[in-house]
């Protein structure tokens, strides 16, 4: 399901929505918490950010996948570039994880500044900056090893 798009391998084309929508969820998430006059008009894009994040995650740990069984069918090449591919794909789980927890962080957050207290909503802006540092992070290291792994 996630090997190929119109005949082309899926995971260079998936990865694309991965690091759009994923610094664009941390980014929005904090703003929305630390900035309390901005949530009326953020709200939205935050809700839709949390939901759209850990999807395209999730579709590019899949396609990374696909791409490496049907790539490296008899396993990883020895050398450089094996240990490149490896650490590429070693930051494929913290970063699915990472995103997921920010995006239900941040529909908490949304739901907290709208029927529940400040110190709810105060205490989920603390841990959705700290997700969004966590899940930037790893969305930065997995995309430049990416990158050293294909262009060297």
């Amino acid at each position: 399901m996630f090997e190929q798009i119109l005949g082309l391998p899926a995971h260079p084309l998936i990865v694309h929505a991965a690091v759009i929508f994923i610094p664009l969820l941390a980014v929005g998430s904090v703003v929305y918490g630390l900035v309390p006059r901005v949530r009326p008009r953020l709200g939205w894009a935050v809700t839709l950010l949390a939901l759209a994040a850990p999807a395209a995650a999730f579709a590019a740990e899949q396609s990374g996948e696909a791409f490496k069984a049907h790539t490296f069918a008899g396993g990883l090449p020895e050398g450089e570039l094996g240990m490149r591919i490896a650490e590429h794909e070693g930051y494929a789980g913290p970063l699915l994880y990472s995103t997921i927890g920010l995006g239900a962080s941040a529909l908490a957050l949304v739901y907290s500044s709208l029927r529940l207290g400040k110190v709810t909503t105060t205490l989920l802006t603390v841990v959705t900056v700290v997700l969004a540092l966590v899940a930037g992070f790893y969305a930065v290291r997995s995309g430049h090893s990416g990158a050293v792994a294909v262009w060297g």
